[in-house]
């Protein structure tokens, strides 16, 4: 994020739901998890937003940090009105518990540079990893 970008007051991202599934063993053993997000950004303030990228912050439990950052959100560069959103669902595989964090950024109708962060959450590999489980 750039340090002349404002958070847009009414610009709003929420977690929807989140679903664990367990994969098959495929690197040497070790046993990956999928984590498929559902998030939804609401557009609540008075002009039209449009967004160009995100950032993700994963803090895992071993102490190491993953940061994955690019342009788009699954590929598209969403124009979002005043009173509309936009919902889109991605994944994330591990084989750590992590806690997630981040932010989608872009520009408001005046060009002016924006953003909107999304409150943590965490990717929690259950006890029981065979098992499926959905949070929302």
């Amino acid at each position: 994020m750039n340090e002349d970008s404002v958070e847009l007051e009414g610009l709003t991202a929420s977690l929807e739901k989140l679903v664990h599934h367990r994969e098959k063993p495929t690197i040497k053993g070790i046993n990956l998890h999928a984590f498929i997000y559902f998030i939804s950004i609401h557009n609540l303030s008075d002009r039209k937003v449009t967004l160009l990228g995100r950032k993700w912050i994963l803090s895992n439990v071993d102490g190491t940090t993953t940061v994955v950052e690019g342009d788009k959100i699954v590929g598209e560069t969403p124009t979002i009105k005043p009173g509309d959103s936009f919902s889109y669902n991605s994944y994330h595989v591990t084989h750590l518990s992590a806690q997630a964090s981040g932010s989608f950024h872009g520009y408001d109708e005046f060009d002016k540079k924006i953003h909107v962060r999304i409150n943590p959450f965490l990717l929690d590999i259950p006890e029981d990893p065979s098992t499926e489980s959905t949070h929302s």
